[in-house]
């Protein structure tokens, strides 16, 4: 058996379970082996049964008494005694038909299971139990959990791991062995041993180091490299205009806050070298990015230049093109403002795409067809994407290929990213951050709401309504589902138009409607036609309707705090209260994450505690955490970060072959890609 042998080379992988771990991304036997379990549960101390409490436990006992019956036909109940010289525990199983034949007498036992009250009486329930003679396996050890699916559970990888033992003792290593040695790292054939079978909290500890260290350093190598890349090339310097600057801060309608004007001087010294400038932009939902980017295109428009500003949606792409077109009036500068989406008129297109190529619009506003085939942008100096972890890697390359030199490049995003989480996903960008909101914004009230209380709720609905504002609606699902019990997008807008708000007029928008469907919900509502949005999270990004005041979620618990803290962002946007409705799914106590969104509209502390809870899937999205593989690494472990970048920087000081390791540039190769700007 090989590293890259089928799953199907292991003892026990029929067809069938085969396709159970292609279901979970496992196709070889190295993929098994880099499976890592989710989390343990501790069996490790074996009891006398006189001696255990309720909890997990472990016990060394003989079977008697060992019986199985069925129960009202559906449920099947297998019961057995276990007993050592200190007395007798009952142990249940539920379902388990086969268990009563498996089981023999006067033998002993390691017997692994939660102790808990069962019909009055305490029992061990559905426990696991091995033969005491043989190396346990799902029993009297720190015992792995890992993630399952339908009909194939931990205990059968558990079984599998035990299998592959030997070949992981054929492991090679993967970093430098100055890194290991500098770091005092577990090797990492014993980190991959430990990490399913541990033999202590300490060695699983520092088997957890290892790996999560050699993700991050990954990572910190793969942004590290692309950085040095990017500054070999060469851009256009444009030197900046003071005078211009004044101009247009003296005529905008109110005052740039202290941190927008720190990141327009940041920007401005970017773009006077040579080497292009990639800088990400954080700035909560509301604290002016649009206002800062206008700003940062003086410089090009100057010196007769171009920019094109790319935004996730037609929508927001021709919002922001009125907003920038008004900021720039005063200055005359309004004039070289063009817009180029997909819904426009062939011929509208035709007379846009021969503006932007004979350089008379030299501030090209647009979505995903600013880099189609036939769009010629001669001058194209900077680059700036609204919500650029929405696009993808080869979209934001083609944008930037239509120059012919590598413009320059400012990122924006609303969704705050901890310190140590944007070090990691963004290494090879600068990052400024706007963290103070306009003077005079008014804070949105956040309230929870139990299924109790939702008249109550619905007569102060009906009340912001009636005195003409609008309300957002946001649904978890589509649809409804068997799986999920949560409310859909769909059974929400019928209940809405038909039953509980029918008197105003409401709309339906989500992901799988057409582009163009979607384009024109979202204009009726912004126009005022429609009094109720139900959505899901498509509204997300971007969307301005000053006069939308609610934000109701349902199914609150099911969405990220960085999520909800985006979509409470869209209501509350101008001299109008914004009121933020945390309807849960059921009546039982919000959890601390919701509990934070009642006092707290800071999105940066927000999207620390959703790191620290719920991991970093939950502020950068799912997918593309996926790809990253951070499986092992905490990211709030700011030593083992800081660590990390620095051995990644002395790598590339000490002008390290990476060819020469083969794991190492497998993976450093493939973060590239996935990373920014490759």
């Amino acid at each position: 058996m090989q590293f890259s042998s089928d799953v199907t080379a292991i003892k026990g992988v029929g067809p069938e379970i085969k396709n159970k771990l292609q279901i979970i991304g496992v196709q070889t036997v190295n993929d098994l082996i880099n499976f890592y379990p989710r989390r343990y549960d501790d069996y490790s101390q074996i009891s006398t049964i006189d001696s255990i409490e309720p909890g997990k436990v472990t016990v060394k006992a003989k079977l008697e008494k060992i019986s199985g019956r069925y129960v009202k036909r559906a449920m099947h109940i297998t019961e057995a005694t276990a007993y050592d010289s200190t007395g007798r525990v009952k142990l249940v199983w539920f379902n388990q038909p086969y268990r009563a034949q498996s089981l023999k007498s006067n033998i002993d036992y390691f017997i692994s299971g939660e102790f808990s009250l069962q019909s009055q009486r305490l029992s061990i329930m559905n426990p696991s139990l091995e033969l005491a003679a043989d190396l346990p396996v799902n029993t009297a050890r720190v015992v792995p959990v890992y993630r399952e699916t339908k009909g194939f559970k931990s205990s059968q990888v558990r079984k599998f791991m035990a299998e592959l033992m030997p070949l992981i003792q054929l492991i090679d290593e993967t970093l430098p062995s100055w890194i290991i040695t500098e770091q005092k790292l577990m090797p990492r054939r014993e980190a991959i041993m430990v990490i399913h079978f541990p033999t202590s909290p300490d060695s699983l500890a520092a088997a957890r180091r290892r790996l999560g260290f050699e993700e991050v350093f990954e990572l910190s190598l793969a942004a590290l490299l692309n950085k040095y890349e990017l500054m070999q090339d060469k851009s256009v310097a444009l030197p900046f205009n003071r005078e211009l600057a004044v101009k247009f801060v003296c005529h905008l309608p109110f005052e740039l806050t202290m941190a927008q004007k720190k990141v327009v001087w940041q920007l401005y010294k970017d773009m006077q070298r040579q080497t292009p400038a990639n800088r990400l932009i954080e700035g909560d939902v509301g604290s002016g990015k649009t206002v800062v980017a206008a700003m940062a295109a003086l410089a090009p428009l100057h010196h007769k230049a171009q920019v094109a500003m790319m935004a996730p949606t037609e929508l927001l792409a021709r919002q922001h093109a009125n907003t920038i077109y008004s900021l720039l009036q005063p200055l005359g500068l309004h004039e070289n403002v063009g817009l180029l989406v997909g819904g426009m008129k062939p011929a509208q297109k035709a007379e846009a795409k021969s503006r932007i190529a004979s350089g008379l619009t030299r501030f090209i506003i647009g979505t995903h067809a600013l880099f189609q085939q036939g769009v010629d942008i001669p001058d194209l100096a900077l680059v700036i994407v609204d919500e650029q972890h929405r696009f993808g890697v080869g979209q934001r390359k083609a944008l930037q290929s239509k120059a012919g030199h590598m413009p320059h490049v400012v990122s924006m995003t609303a969704t705050p990213i901890p310190r140590s989480l944007a070090l990691t996903l963004y290494g090879e960008m600068d990052i400024s951050i706007i963290d103070q909101k306009p003077a005079g914004r008014l804070p949105i009230k956040t309230s929870i709401c139990s299924p109790n209380s939702r008249q109550t709720l619905n007569d102060a609905i009906c009340q912001q309504l009636d005195s003409g504002r609008q309300m957002f609606t946001v649904c978890p699902l589509v649809s409804d589902s068997d799986v999920l019990a949560a409310r859909s997008a769909e059974s929400v807008y019928a209940e809405f138009a038909t039953k509980t708000f029918k008197k105003y007029r409401v709309g339906l928008i989500h992901g799988k409607m057409k582009p163009a469907d979607k384009e024109s919900v979202m204009q009726a509502f912004a126009k005022a036609e429609l009094d109720i949005l139900v959505a899901t999270t498509v509204i997300e990004v971007g969307v301005n309707v000053p006069n939308a005041s609610i934000m109701l979620v349902e199914n609150a618990e099911r969405f990220g705090l960085a999520q909800i803290h985006q979509l409470r962002g869209r209501v509350g946007r101008s001299q109008y209260q914004g009121y933020c409705y945390l309807m849960m799914g059921d009546s039982s106590a919000p959890s601390r994450r919701l509990r934070a969104l009642e006092t707290c509209d800071n999105g940066f502390e927000l999207a620390e505690l959703d790191l620290e809870i719920r991991g970093p899937g939950a502020i950068y999205g799912t997918a593309q955490h996926g790809q990253l593989d951070l499986r092992v690494a905490n990211l709030s472990d700011t030593r083992l970060i800081a660590s990390a970048r620095a051995m990644a920087q002395k790598f590339i000081d000490k002008n390290e072959n990476l060819v020469q390791y083969k794991h190492l540039h497998t993976q450093v190769s493939k973060l590239r890609v996935i990373t920014n700007l490759n």
